[in-house]
């Protein structure tokens, strides 16, 4: 395991299990995940981009004493999420909002991780909810919906918004984004680039029963 793993959580992950770390995660480290310096991971699917986020996230809780926000594009993904922290982390209180503004946000800042998609934290930073402040950790889970013409706009204004307002360690995760070195410059974040994943990637045409590979 990398020696820059802080104790509590190195501990964490070889209780799930983990005795090394994949490439992205170590180039992550190496960057400045755990002295909280900005980083926009660009790497393939199923590459451990996601782990990446959450060792940021448990340095802010643990290290910080502060509370992460794990923004998602979909509902359904905040969900799956959810369940997922929850059963690798039983041990931190985990929260997810999605919904309009009615709900307790005392509910909310009682917790150590909070899931929500753009959106629902565009709403939260506009009523400027008490917990705010709390935040150590924000991530961006599909960074690149960016350019998505519907969702693009209101995830460029809640960066915008966290950049600008709150004093926080931004991680940006993409398997697939074309700007990477304008949006990490943006977001004044170290780029992280590799193209390790954990099945070979080969293409080929499909023709009367048959795969001819290139």
């Amino acid at each position: 395991m990398n020696p820059k793993i802080p104790r509590k959580i190195a501990s964490l992950l070889e209780k799930r299990g983990f005795s090394s770390l994949r490439p992205c995660q170590e180039k992550s480290i190496d960057a400045g995940l755990f002295d909280e310096k900005n980083l926009l991971v660009c790497t393939p699917t199923a590459s451990g981009k996601t782990l990446v986020g959450e060792l940021a996230a448990l340095n802010g809780i643990l290290h910080d004493h502060g509370k992460a926000v794990y923004i998602v594009p979909l509902r359904a993904l905040a969900t799956e999420k959810y369940r997922q922290f929850k059963k690798d982390y039983p041990n931190l209180k985990i929260a997810v909002s999605t919904g309009d503004l009615d709900e307790k946000q005392s509910y909310l800042g009682n917790n150590d991780v909070i899931i929500v998609t753009s959106e629902k934290f565009d709403s939260l930073l506009r009523h400027k909810v008490d917990w705010l402040p709390a935040v150590k950790t924000v991530i961006i889970d599909e960074i690149h919906l960016l350019n998505d013409p519907h969702r693009g706009p209101t995830l460029e204004v809640v960066l915008t918004i966290i950049r600008t307002t709150m004093n926080v360690q931004l991680i940006g995760l993409s398997a697939t984004i074309g700007n990477k070195e304008e949006l990490a410059a943006w977001l004044n974040a170290e780029l992280v680039e590799d193209d390790w994943r954990p099945v070979k990637l080969e293409k080929g045409v499909y023709l009367d029963g048959e795969i001819e590979f290139s």
